[in-house]
């Protein structure tokens, strides 16, 4: 590990973000484009720029870096998840583009600036080395987020979940906070690596630590989805405007999983004896709640926002299968899988929203699920692109679903927890069901005549849809490439 006071060209994506935004925001100010084409292509350069930036510092740099005085941590894990971090907000951007501008959410181009600092908030999470960092990105985030929801003033459910959204939010991150006060009271630090090293010196009182972990798991369940601490989702997805739940859904969940691997696994790994079973429990329940529920909505959002809760699920699964006697090659597993699950899931969720917001039009908001009544005689690629999207939900082979799902598996038979692979074989088969309703809705039955015709969509969007549904085949037959990726990821992150 190297440590350095103050390494700049460490933190440089986030400085040029942070710049290139305050830059965004005053050129639009004296813009008159209606379409803001400016904001957007200076948005989707500065992702480019980004993501050429991180590439270089993952190759260049040592694989575990602490500046800032620890404040700052640059590794492989942080390197990839803001790589894929920036991929999902460039895609949100293009795939969203005809449908904000058809909604007026452009009125002032804050919706670029707000998705582009609640980048940098995520950024800031992703590398965080201290709690204080972990706060400060969270609530730059979450503030972005809020702003987001709310966009369309004029529209009542965006309003209503907006509502929901920051009460909620601050809720969750009071509980994140009292957490971290308790942590800090307990071994007097608020560095991650100070207070790992303080638990393994033995010399503590176990129950402030405990009461605090209780803490920081519910915040952190939060901010994942997970059952009981997910109502805000399905709210918040239906009632935000496709474009903001694509945002919400996305690059956020890859945050939120960086700053669970921060604080259980690198700061209080060795509790991991007492949150492995607080892991299972929410598990189990968003497993349970997420695919039963699904089964009963009728609108295709909110049906992907309690699929989401049940996918939550899995990726805690796979957090909560580490070995408690500290087997690296069986913690890299788990750990590695876990990510893997997750930036597949973001993968698929971006396709699925994005189709969603490119069968929409002006004044019709293609939502229900009737609404993809008869879609494969309309338009037969859409369909396509649907049943290949829904069957990599279920976990269908040979798409990255099932891979991901089956690595999850694999893990916790590895750790001889039977009865959770068996739970989540279960729930997988219940989940599927509303999976292939979907597939069937949109093969068997016949257009709802009220259904207005598809838009014409333009060839870069589409290009790139169809890119993401193929990266969806690819990677579920050769899971191995960003499997690698993601082992390599752990083992020079994580400190066991």
């Amino acid at each position: 590990m190297m440590q350095s006071k103050f390494d700049f060209a460490l933190a440089a994506p986030e400085i040029t973000l942070l710049v290139m935004g305050m830059v965004i925001l005053v050129l639009d100010a004296f813009s008159t484009c209606k379409r803001r084409t400016t904001t957007y292509v200076l948005s989707l350069l500065t992702l480019a720029v980004l993501t050429v930036m991180q590439s270089y510092l993952w190759v260049n740099t040592p694989s575990f870096t602490r500046t800032f005085s620890g404040l700052f941590v640059g590794d492989a894990m942080s390197h990839l998840l803001k790589i894929v971090s920036y991929i999902s907000v460039a895609l949100t951007l293009v795939y969203g583009r005809e449908y904000i501008q058809s909604r007026d959410m452009l009125r002032g181009g804050e919706f670029y600036v707000l998705v582009l600092l609640a980048l940098l908030g995520q950024m800031v999470m992703i590398s965080a080395g201290n709690f204080l960092t972990i706060y400060l990105g969270l609530e730059l985030m979450s503030l972005a987020l809020y702003a987001l929801v709310a966009i369309r003033r004029d529209h009542t459910e965006s309003t209503e979940a907006a509502m929901k959204y920051f009460v909620l939010g601050a809720l969750a991150s009071g509980f994140l906070l009292y957490g971290v006060s308790m942590i800090y009271g307990a071994t007097g630090t608020l560095d991650l690596a100070g207070v790992a090293e303080f638990i393994a010196s033995g010399d503590f009182e176990a129950l402030p630590l405990v009461f605090g972990l209780v803490f920081l798991v519910c915040g952190l369940a939060f901010k994942l989805g997970a059952v009981p601490f997910h109502m805000w989702v399905p709210d918040v997805y239906q009632g935000s405007p496709t474009a903001v739940t694509l945002v919400l859904a996305a690059a956020p969940k890859l945050a939120a999983f960086a700053i669970a691997m921060r604080i259980l696994v690198t700061a209080l790994g060795d509790l991991v004896i007492e949150w492995q079973p607080m892991l299972m429990i929410l598990a189990v329940l968003s497993l349970a709640i997420g695919n039963l529920t699904a089964l009963m909505q009728t609108n295709f959002k909110r049906m992907l926002a309690y699929s989401t809760i049940s996918h939550m699920g899995f990726v805690l699964l796979a957090m909560s299968s580490g070995s408690i006697e500290g087997d690296k090659a069986v913690d890299s597993y788990a750990y590695g899988s876990a990510m893997f699950y997750m930036i597949t899931y973001v993968l698929t969720t971006l396709a699925s929203f994005g189709l969603v917001m490119l069968m929409s039009r002006e004044g019709f908001e293609c939502e229900n699920i009737d609404d993809l009544k008869g879609l494969n005689k309309r338009s037969p690629w859409m369909a396509g692109m649907i049943l290949v999207l829904m069957c990599s939900l279920a976990g269908l082979p040979p798409l990255v679903g099932f891979s991901a799902k089956l690595m999850v598996l694999q893990v916790l038979m590895l750790n001889d927890h039977l009865w959770l692979a068996l739970i989540a074989v279960a729930f997988s088969l219940i989940g599927a069901f509303y999976y292939l309703r979907v597939i069937k809705v949109v093969y068997f039955d016949e257009p709802v005549a009220a259904t207005p015709d598809l838009p014409r969509t333009c060839f870069f969007p589409r290009t790139l849809m169809m890119l993401n549904g193929a990266l969806v085949l690819v990677l579920g037959l050769i899971p191995s490439s960003l499997m690698n990726l993601c082992l390599i990821a752990i083992k020079n992150t994580i400190v066991f």
